[in-house]
């Protein structure tokens, strides 16, 4: 019985939170964002508890809030996203598809005594966790560097040849939106910290693990994306935060186990 516990939780707790988030006249999610969105957030509070719920929360928070800033000019310019800013469910499992199969893998392991590669079920349970914080922070540093470099990039290059682009060019980067990346990706490795996820070790982790896979998302969108057939942008997404999640766990078993 206890094992049901946070699973009643999830399926209440998330049935309440998305139907007021329905209901309401401001929409983050189009009606199928909700749905998935909700299967979303049982999955990882289900597997993971609060925490990881609240870094979820935030991650939406964040992201939905930089992705208005200086939307009317985006708009204007043709680059603003789709819908207004509204999300759908490629949106939902772009970002956090990544960070659900992390959830799903530390409730499976829990449940086990075994080890694996010779590593107990509590690192195991560590390197996860590391891999979905780190998968998020990826995500919301992506998010950020776009968004504020479309809004505020005075320079913009093409990340393969350094050319000059118009801004909202698919492998385009910027000095301000590359900061503000950084930012994003630190926001939410410390709400992780702060809320006691992970250890503070994982801060720098999950930075050094976003910037190297939003590099790498910068270098596909530039060469691969829309190229190669099934390679869309919520692809591109999910490749993204699972190389954040993959190097951040690389770097958590040299530095943490």
């Amino acid at each position: 019985m206890p094992m049901q516990n946070p699973w009643l939780m999830a399926l209440g707790l998330n049935t309440i939170l998305v139907g007021l988030a329905f209901a309401s006249p401001k929409k983050l999610l189009t009606p199928m964002g909700y749905l998935h969105a909700w299967v979303l957030g049982v999955i990882v509070w289900g597997c993971l508890g609060w925490q990881a719920y609240g870094v979820i929360l935030i991650y939406f928070g964040v992201g939905s809030a930089v992705t208005k800033v200086g939307f009317a000019e985006k708009e204007a310019a043709g680059i603003a996203e789709e819908r207004g800013g509204v999300r759908g469910p490629g949106n939902v499992w772009g970002a956090a598809l990544t960070a659900a199969i992390c959830a799903l893998l530390t409730w499976i392991v829990g449940m086990t005594s075994a080890t694996w590669a010779g590593l107990s079920v509590e690192q195991l349970t560590s390197l996860l966790v590391l891999g979905f914080v780190a998968s998020l922070s990826t995500k919301l540093s992506d998010t950020t560097a776009t968004e504020i470099g479309k809004a505020y990039g005075r320079r913009t290059f093409l990340i393969t040849t350094l050319q000059p682009v118009p801004r909202g060019t698919e492998g385009a980067v910027s000095l301000e939106g590359t900061l503000a990346g950084v930012v994003g990706s630190l926001i939410l490795a410390v709400s992780a910290w702060g809320l006691g996820f992970m250890p503070g070790v994982g801060i720098v982790i999950c930075a050094i693990a976003a910037l190297v896979a939003t590099t790498a998302e910068s270098l596909i969108g530039a060469t691969l994306e829309d190229k190669l057939p099934g390679l869309t942008h919520d692809v591109v997404n999910i490749i993204n935060t699972l190389i954040g999640a993959v190097v951040a766990i690389a770097l958590g078993t040299v530095l943490i186990i």
